[in-house]
């Protein structure tokens, strides 16, 4: 008796691993779809920039310098940033009127400066770079 109630154990844990199987391997095809229909808008946009630049190679070329003579500029708006947060961090800390006059003087100009230097870079990139971002994303 013993023997048959094994046996059925043994039916039911083979039944239950053969459906988690089956939904592990549905789920895999799912991801699989997500990342087809995420990664088609990428590559489309890769693919307009690479003919942009094929376009417009002077104008690439132009972006890369600026991007970097951008970058040097926003490291040393960033050195002046830690300055002032170094040599205030008490007063942010005691009331909001000095962390708010930090936030206005500083933040939308770095998050102005990061976007346009993000828009360089990407338009500056070369061609290995843009592929091996395509192969990781």
């Amino acid at each position: 008796m013993k023997t048959l109630s094994d046996r059925a154990e043994r039916s039911e844990q083979t039944r239950l691993l053969r459906d988690i199987l089956a939904s592990q391997d549905r789920q895999n095809e799912l991801l699989e779809e997500l990342v087809t229909l995420i990664g088609a808008p990428h590559r489309q946009r890769m693919a307009e920039l690479h003919q942009w630049k094929q376009a417009h190679p002077r104008l690439a070329q132009r972006c890369r310098q600026a991007a970097e003579a951008l970058g040097k500029v926003q490291n040393e708006f960033i050195e002046s940033l830690t300055a002032e947060v170094t040599d205030n961090a008490e007063s942010f800390l005691e009331g909001d009127y000095m962390l708010n006059e930090f936030v206005d003087r500083f933040g939308p100009r770095l998050a102005h400066l990061s976007g346009v230097l993000q828009v360089l870079a990407h338009l500056a990139a070369t061609n290995n770079t843009q592929s091996n971002s395509t192969e990781v994303e």
